[in-house]
């Protein structure tokens, strides 16, 4: 009831999942070395003040607590974004109280490049730049998205590939569910 909708049930039934993805856990380093660092600074000026000054300590421990509190709530943000993409279409959800869905045609796509840094390629994440048709989109720069190089192919072939190569393979991927008894998801 109060979780967020799984991004799968934002499809249609005409549609098939090609890549579903959240973004790399190194988005989260900077609020990680952040949150760390407060709460070292916290502990240590509370040890460091002398115990008459009590009301001074109270009030950096609740600041402690309250950097915890907001460094989970930045990790339950990046928990439940999810990248779906569909034959169709890019959908991005985001939100853990409320819930906001970008959508964008994969027909609008004109041009695709990924970029990767040197940090990026050390810990495999990269930024994934899609341009549409005379538009800015929501889904126009995608941050910290793991394995680029996989989700570049995929979309490329899905956006500039044959579309009836496409069509066979994925009757053939369903095939062979349908043959080892597995239920088709998308």
């Amino acid at each position: 009831m109060f979780a967020p909708r799984d991004p799968d049930e934002y499809l249609l039934d005409t549609e098939r999942r090609v890549v579903r993805v959240r973004r790399h856990w190194a988005v989260l380093a900077w609020d990680t070395f952040e949150a760390v660092a407060l709460l070292a600074i916290c502990v240590m000026v509370s040890y460091l003040l002398p115990p008459s000054m009590y009301i001074v300590q109270n009030i950096l421990w609740y600041a402690a607590l309250l950097v915890v509190l907001v460094y989970a709530f930045k990790v339950m943000e990046w928990w439940v974004e999810r990248l779906v993409v569909t034959d169709k279409r890019f959908v991005l959800t985001t939100g853990v109280f409320t819930t906001k869905v970008a959508m964008m045609p994969i027909s609008k796509v004109t041009d695709l490049t990924y970029q990767r840094t040197a940090w990026g390629r050390m810990f495999g994440y990269g930024t994934v730049v899609v341009e549409s048709a005379g538009q800015i989109q929501a889904l126009n720069r995608i941050d910290f998205l793991p394995r680029p190089e996989e989700f570049y192919d995929t979309i490329s072939e899905l956006v500039f590939g044959d579309k009836q190569k496409q069509s066979e393979r994925f009757s053939m991927i369903k095939a062979q569910r349908l043959a080892r008894g597995k239920k088709m998801v998308g």
